[in-house]
């Protein structure tokens, strides 16, 4: 560690101004196939990697038509990586040795900066593929990315210029969509980003838990832990007015959160939060949550649909009409759509440009 920089956590320093992953995290990262600029991170993802090589896509090309153009396409990057409020005990993150904090505005890169720095990053990770000769096109392709999913390895309304982030980003030549994923512990982000006019695309709203109990087992919160779950429901109800594309994603784990005693509960919550779809997936027993949770927690495709399909004949029973739109086997996935604030599943028409 040089001498002019000042220790801001496990995996992060002060070096001037700004804030920065350091050194060693970020050798570390970069062993593991990561792009590092600063205090942000991007990666290939599998999808990314099977689609360059002419693959299968990931699922939301399938239910919304995002990346447009296929999962080569796509930008999955964190603006402050490795910094999280929660330590979900689902996530194939090392969230243990996650950093927890809110960055100053004044420490961090402006949004100009973590896109140059992430999109060098990323052409960097591609390069490998141009020696396939099968995929020049797709790197081609890939190098005007069409869609930025702004959820990695962090939680990305701690970055304090998100709004700007996303207005930045949307303003790009070839940007058809951003979806940014939240744990719903920061409403005062997303009040901000409604206020300032600079919603995603698509917003995911994690809901784990059908109430307080389960809550604080799964999602296990680190930073504003006294109200972590009401933090968690204003933003729900933001959800519910937000105008912008909507989701709550529900992982289900099998010894937490799947036993049918809980829909009901769950329905509760969707109606409140009234998203325009709803994700129900199966835990994957994948990188760091092998260390928290057994292979047994995860549900087959067919447990999914199930109890997907469970839950929109329970919130018919109570008044909210969804229907069951669509569902992908190898991502144990499957999706409802909100028939009373209906909006066209394609961000993109399939098809066009």
């Amino acid at each position: 560690m040089s001498c002019e920089e000042e220790v801001v956590g496990r995996h992060h320093v002060l070096e001037g101004r700004i804030i920065k992953i350091r050194a060693s995290t970020m050798r570390e990262l970069i062993e593991a196939h990561y792009g590092v600029y600063g205090h942000a991170t991007v990666e290939l993802c599998k999808w990314t990697k099977d689609a360059l090589e002419g693959k299968k896509s990931c699922y939301k090309v399938k239910f919304y038509n995002a990346p447009a153009g296929g999962s080569h396409r796509c930008v999955e990057m964190s603006p402050v990586g490795m910094v999280c409020s929660n330590r979900c005990i689902y996530c194939w993150r090392p969230t243990e040795d996650f950093d927890s904090f809110a960055p100053d505005e004044f420490n961090v890169m402006e949004p100009e900066e973590i896109v140059r720095g992430v999109l060098k990053e990323r052409e960097r990770l591609l390069s490998g593929y141009w020696g396939h000769a099968g995929a020049r096109a797709r790197v081609k392709e890939a190098l005007a990315p069409t869609h930025w999913a702004i959820s990695l390895s962090g939680e990305p309304t701690l970055y304090p210029k998100l709004p700007e982030l996303v207005k930045y980003i949307k303003s790009l030549p070839h940007t058809r969509s951003v979806f940014i994923v939240t744990n719903g512990q920061h409403p005062e982000m997303l009040e901000r980003l409604i206020k300032e006019d600079a919603l995603p695309t698509q917003l995911y709203l994690s809901m784990n838990a059908p109430n307080k109990e389960l809550f604080y087992v799964i999602n296990v919160p680190v930073m504003n832990r006294e109200d972590a779950w009401e933090r968690w429901l204003r933003s729900l109800d933001l959800l519910a007015a937000m105008p912008t594309r909507t989701v709550v994603r529900i992982t289900l784990i099998r010894s937490l959160n799947y036993d049918e005693k809980y829909l009901q509960e769950f329905a509760q919550l969707v109606k409140r939060g009234n998203p325009h779809f709803v994700e129900v997936k199966s835990y994957m027993h994948l990188g760091r949550s092998t260390n928290r949770l057994k292979r047994e927690d995860m549900l087959s495709h067919e447990e999914v649909v199930a109890w997907a399909k469970a839950l929109r004949d329970e919130l018919e029973r109570i008044g909210a009409r969804f229907a069951y739109m669509d569902d992908d086997e190898p991502s144990r996935i499957a999706v409802l759509q909100n028939l009373d604030r209906y909006v066209d599943r394609w961000i993109v028409k399939p098809g066009s440009s």
